[in-house]
């Protein structure tokens, strides 16, 4: 299997053999019947430690972003957290985004950072930054690209050379691109981590996690991990992501193609005072993610004249675009940031314009959500 929607398809999803089934089997259970003590069946003893459905989907992950194992979680933060535990210990070092997801910099500032792990920032589109913060016991470089909710881009190669150079691991949290737009392990990076939530599962109907490695010793860390401490993905919600990955190719080009489209019309308002995205000739990354990654994606984000009060006004005027958190699925999303989001960088480094609006841009009609966008603005317009 070469072609990344056969494999999104069929890795890890063979017909069942004793029904033909081609969906796999929601095995929903918690324990599995032992041939006697220690006689374990294709090695089922309990689903903390493995269970078929979510073993198919590690594999189909696994396959899909080109690395040695996959392992689901119950959550994006349960998959990072599963990370750090994995290769960190108290007095190491670890550089993160100047812009990231506000639920992975809590994660770092309040659970990891009073358990002894010291945190320094860099602007992820500069390495150069990037290897001014390598300290003695630096230990892992962690990266978004494109970052939440700004769209920066980072040269996964450039980073990458960078973290071999110090000797070492490079994280990409990828779950802005998905499999489908980057490959971050075939860049040179260690470890892939997604909010499963997100693109993978696309329909916004089930919360998940997963981890992606390399190599055979970061995948027996991780899984012991994952094990030890249990936040596994359930096997329902392993299905219903399984069952989103299928599609996942065909999702992430109708969400490129209406993001281009928005994106060019947000361009044209002189109500709206900066377009982030990468899809943009104009953004400082473009040159990069037209050379790592298949297409844009479909997140936006945008500031507006007006200041805060107007972008709060703004993402409470629409009716197509749906105000809530999250992104990623067939609907199209919007938000305020600074109040929802990322409300936990409140008065940080990682604090984001008040004024900025994130779109998480859907597959319905690239018209509606247009008119339905440009409606909000003039009916806030000041």
């Amino acid at each position: 299997m070469t072609g990344f929607s056969t494999k999104a398809i069929h890795a890890g999803q063979e017909p069942d053999p004793r029904t033909g089934s081609v969906v796999p089997a929601i095995y929903q259970t918690s324990t599995y019947k032992q041939d006697g003590v220690g006689g374990l069946r294709e090695g089922y003893e309990y689903s903390r430690s493995a269970n078929p459905t979510r073993d198919a989907l590690q594999e189909c992950l696994a396959e899909l972003e080109g690395g040695t194992k996959g392992f689901a979680f119950a959550s994006g933060l349960a998959a990072e957290d599963a990370i750090l535990r994995a290769v960190l210990k108290p007095g190491d070092h670890v550089i993160i985004p100047n812009d990231a997801y506000g639920g992975t910099f809590r994660l770092f500032d309040k659970v990891h950072r009073p358990w002894g792990v010291e945190v320094s920032l860099a602007k992820v589109s500069q390495a150069d930054a990037i290897r001014g913060e390598i300290r003695p016991n630096t230990r892992l470089i962690w990266i978004e690209t494109p970052t939440n909710p700004l769209l920066g881009i980072a040269d996964i190669e450039a980073v990458a050379a960078v973290a071999r150079e110090a000797g070492v691991l490079l994280v990409v949290d990828n779950t802005f691109a998905s499999p489908y737009l980057q490959n971050p392990l075939t860049l040179g990076a260690n470890i892939v981590v997604h909010s499963t939530t997100k693109y993978c599962g696309g329909h916004s109907d089930v919360v998940g996690g997963a981890v992606v490695v390399a190599d055979a010793e970061l995948a027996e860390k991780i899984g012991f991990h994952q094990n030890a401490m249990g936040a596994v993905a359930g096997p329902f919600d392993s299905w219903l992501v399984l069952r989103g990955l299928k599609t996942l190719a065909v999702r992430m080009e109708r969400h490129s193609d209406n993001a281009e489209k928005v994106a060019d019309f947000l361009l044209g308002r002189d109500d709206v005072t900066h377009v982030y995205y990468p899809g943009l000739d104009s953004h400082p990354g473009h040159d990069v993610a037209a050379r790592q990654m298949r297409r844009p994606g479909g997140m936006i984000s945008f500031q507006v004249a007006g200041g805060q009060q107007r972008a709060l006004d703004v993402v409470s005027a629409t009716s197509v675009w749906t105000l809530g958190e999250s992104l990623g699925g067939v609907e199209s999303l919007i938000e305020h940031p600074a109040k929802m989001t990322h409300a936990s960088v409140a008065g940080t480094e990682l604090a984001v314009p008040d004024d900025l609006i994130r779109c998480s841009v859907g597959i319905e009609d690239a018209d509606d959500l247009i008119a339905d966008l440009g409606e909000a603005l003039d009916r806030t317009r000041r």
